[in-house]
């Protein structure tokens, strides 16, 4: 049985990269396949629009039942949809939390990347792989801006796990000649971003003050700087990543930083208001551990590829506070 080229199977098909690369692939003409757990009362948010799109669901866009812990499942799936492009996004992906949970965390991402890579490994016509790799992998760097061949020296479960699947995806490579590509990215954001990141609880805040909601936003440091960029395009990286003729890793980035407080400016500035008089510091929610200075350096995407990232750090905050005004639970 030939594969389709353009079939591809999505783990974190509900996440915010899930749901955009979804969109993406399907505007290219993609069968698109998406993993996800049988969880009771499941709100799949972010692709609810999809699946209430009858020239779509079920026709273009199938979901599958399945859990990255159930390797028989797992190959059940990959033996009915017969992928040609596997993009690997499932797994807890909250750094903080990851103190929290860590023996969860290590095996959603490090084991549950070593289950997908060992089926693909047995299938009988190649498959491409997308690995969600992350930033976190170099945690505590020793250099910047960091490249793809910076060390790894990761400063939490999450980026421990990380990193082990990201070495687990080059040892398949180099030993059993898999196309799997590592894509390392650095923090992205967007107006479906969980509500359990920073970013995205201080536009929700915002609007909800803006609205006479809440008078109050609680933080941990304001001096924390991140590397942010737009969700949209860092699927775009990902998709033409399994498009080029060899597999690589790649750092997907926007080669700047701004500082938590620099996000919460830019979003108090799109309603008009004073940060300073809603803004309180709450040790309890510094981060551990928290890495000095990451930053990438998108240069080998650019050039390979021809990637690039698109609007401005100012632009990413309005258009995530603004989502957030537009949200009919949050009006006034």
């Amino acid at each position: 049985m030939n594969r389709n080229p353009k079939t591809a199977l999505i783990t974190g098909i509900t996440g915010q990269d899930g749901s955009y690369l979804a969109e993406l692939l399907l505007g290219k003409g993609y069968a698109v396949h998406g993993v996800v757990r049988r969880t009771s009362n499941l709100l799949r948010s972010r692709v609810e629009h999809l699946r209430r799109d009858e020239n779509v669901y079920d026709k273009r866009l199938f979901l599958h039942y399945g859990d990255l812990s159930d390797g028989t499942t797992l190959r059940r799936i990959f033996s009915k949809v017969q992928p040609a492009e596997i993009y690997h996004l499932a797994g807890q992906s909250h750094v903080g939390l990851s103190f929290e949970i860590p023996e969860s965390t290590c095996d959603e991402i490090g084991m549950a990347t070593l289950r997908l890579l060992e089926i693909a490994r047995d299938q009988a016509e190649p498959v491409k792989i997308y690995h969600a790799s992350s930033s976190e992998i170099f945690g505590n760097a020793t250099e910047s801006p960091q490249t793809e061949t910076t060390p790894l020296l990761p400063s939490s479960p999450y980026g421990c796990a990380k990193a082990f699947a990201t070495q687990l995806a080059r040892v398949y490579r180099d030993s059993y000649g898999l196309f799997v590509c590592n894509g390392i990215l650095y923090n992205h954001e967007s107006p479906r971003r969980g509500e359990n990141f920073v970013t995205r609880k201080i536009a929700r805040a915002v609007a909800r003050i803006a609205r006479g909601l809440e008078d109050e936003l609680v933080l941990g440091s304001l001096e924390s700087r991140r590397d942010w960029g737009r969700a949209q395009d860092y699927v775009v990286a990902m998709w033409l990543m399994l498009q080029h003729e060899k597999p690589d890793d790649y750092v997907v980035a926007t080669g700047e930083t701004h500082s938590v407080r620099e996000f919460v400016e830019a979003a108090f500035a799109v309603v008009k208001l004073p940060w300073e008089k809603y803004v309180r510091h709450n040790r309890a929610f510094d981060r551990l551990n928290d890495p000095a200075h990451l930053v990438g350096s998108a240069e080998k995407i650019k050039a390979t590829l021809g990637w690039q990232p698109t609007g401005s750090f100012v632009e990413l905050v309005r258009e995530m506070v603004e989502a957030e005004l537009a949200d009919a639970s949050i009006k006034s």
